[in-house]
């Protein structure tokens, strides 16, 4: 059993299409949206499980519902997120709480409910969905990259904690996705490059994390790169960072 989060649109729903393709999986899937949630569960033959993970209630009532409906979740699939871009000085600090509530603090909740269900099978997997501005970091984007890096360390902190079990724990780290997520944050994608790859491209690697076991994917391949680049000569990335934008 799947339970998917942000699952109403976006990465999510490619997530939940992905899955229902492979066959033999039972899906549960969450998002805000009910009405759009409700579409694709039927599409996808899943359960629908909507609430605002914005509030740690939320959190608690989702994995309840889904050990209700299911009895357990083998695979959780972090996938809900939302942005906001502008000068971190002219950011509503209702939008600080909103972000870091939904892209890190959902993600740790909900795991902490589901993780002593999947240790005691001894068998499990948790995915979480990062962003390349969580390893880099992104002008006008420093909470949504402050979030995102967080969410890439409380994974490597939890592989070490399961090391010996056969719990896995896989971050998918996207850049640039073409979904609903930049008019969300109030304002659009205007970058000249990378180019915004389709969602099913995300979820094809998620599919790919959980079935072969790998602890990190970048999409695409190639931004494993600057990453990388980053964590060597982390000064001399810097200046070419600000230089190029």
């Amino acid at each position: 059993m799947a339970l998917i989060t942000g699952a109403s649109s976006g990465i999510g729903a490619a997530v939940a299409t992905r899955f229902a393709a492979e066959g033999g999986w039972q899906l549960l899937l969450n998002g805000r949206d009910q009405e759009r949630l409700g579409r694709i569960a039927d599409r996808c033959g899943a359960t629908a499980l909507p609430c605002d993970l914005a509030d740690p209630a939320g959190c608690g009532q989702l994995v309840d519902s889904a050990f209700d409906v299911a009895g357990g979740v083998d695979v959780l699939i972090a996938g809900a997120g939302i942005g906001w871009a502008g000068p971190f000085t002219a950011m509503p600090p209702a939008a600080i709480d909103e972000v870091l509530a939904v892209d890190l603090a959902a993600v740790m909740h909900l795991t902490r409910r589901v993780l002593p269900h999947i240790v005691r099978r001894d068998r499990g997997h948790l995915l979480f969905v990062g962003s390349i501005a969580g390893a880099v970091g992104v002008r006008e984007e420093a909470v949504y990259s402050a979030a995102k890096a967080a969410v890439a360390a409380f994974a490597e902190s939890l592989r070490y904690e399961l090391a010996g079990s056969r719990v896995r724990v896989s971050v998918v780290v996207p850049g640039a996705v073409n979904t609903p997520f930049f008019t969300r944050r109030g304002a659009p994608y205007q970058r000249s490059r990378p180019r915004p790859i389709a969602p099913a491209r995300v979820a094809d690697a998620v599919w790919d994390a959980v079935a072969h076991e790998r602890s990190e994917v970048f999409v695409p391949g190639w931004l494993q790169f600057p990453a990388r680049f980053k964590g060597l000569a982390p000064a001399l990335f810097r200046r070419l960072a600000t230089r190029f934008a």
